[in-house]
């Protein structure tokens, strides 16, 4: 199972929110390009950015910054966040992103997010399943759709895709646990599917529980800003 450190930007600086939530915000590190060598010189190789600010901006912001993450490690870089866009996801990519996720957009102009699979590759194009019991949650995770999160994934691999970043919007930043029925509920309904856990990750048994479980990835953010998660534990997944 890959594991995957999360960073987190709102103006320029590393952040995690409480369930998403913009008003309850802790700010961790100036400098997310130092954060990022931190996760590298661990040993780890895979990165989870996303543009809050791009987020709520509905188009790329810390374009420099993935620029800068790109120059300084060779970490893998799945880049998310304000891009509703053709050209918004070239400049992702141009950045430095190895990886783009479609979250909001998937849900509102599947035709785009599908001829990016078409055109881009399923390698390229990640599918954000960020979801709240039954529903996937759009725009920054204000409102509800009326796909389920199902719906959503079933519709997606019929598209082409394969990789699923599955998030639970009201686990993310709280420290309470991942939503691993929910994940052995989707591996059991969609064998044929990479997920990506993400929200709650919170332990090194969660880690373990995760990989047993046989997710392809888990992205850890919070536990490791607040060492609930050393980097040193995490080597023997490496």
């Amino acid at each position: 199972m890959e594991i995957i450190p999360a960073i987190d930007l709102l103006n320029g600086r590393c952040v995690r929110l409480s369930a998403g939530d913009f008003a309850h915000q802790t700010t961790y590190d100036a400098d997310p390009v130092t954060m990022a060598q931190r996760f590298a010189d661990a040993g780890l190789r895979r990165l989870h950015l996303v543009d809050l600010d791009g987020a709520r901006a509905g188009q790329p912001v810390n374009l420099a910054v993935l620029e800068a993450i790109a120059r300084a490690t060779s970490l893998d870089i799945d880049a998310g966040g304000g891009i509703q866009t053709t050209e918004a996801l070239t400049q992702v990519l141009a950045a430095g992103a190895a990886h783009v996720t479609a979250g909001s957009l998937a849900v509102r102009e599947p035709a785009t997010v599908s001829a990016w699979l078409r055109h881009y590759g399923a390698d390229t194009i990640f599918l954000g399943a960020d979801f709240k019991d039954q529903h996937i949650m759009i725009n920054a995770w204000a409102d509800k759709a009326t796909l389920t999160l199902s719906e959503f994934i079933a519709g997606y691999l019929e598209a082409g895709g394969h990789t699923f970043i599955c998030t639970d919007v009201s686990k993310d930043g709280l420290l309470q646990g991942p939503s691993l029925q929910r994940y052995q509920g989707l591996l059991q309904e969609f064998p044929q599917a990479r997920f990506i856990a993400s929200g709650g990750v919170t332990t090194v048994a969660d880690v373990e529980q995760l990989a047993e479980a046989g997710m392809h990835g888990a992205i850890i953010g919070k536990a490791l800003y607040e060492g609930t998660i050393a980097l040193a534990d995490l080597r023997r997944f490496l």
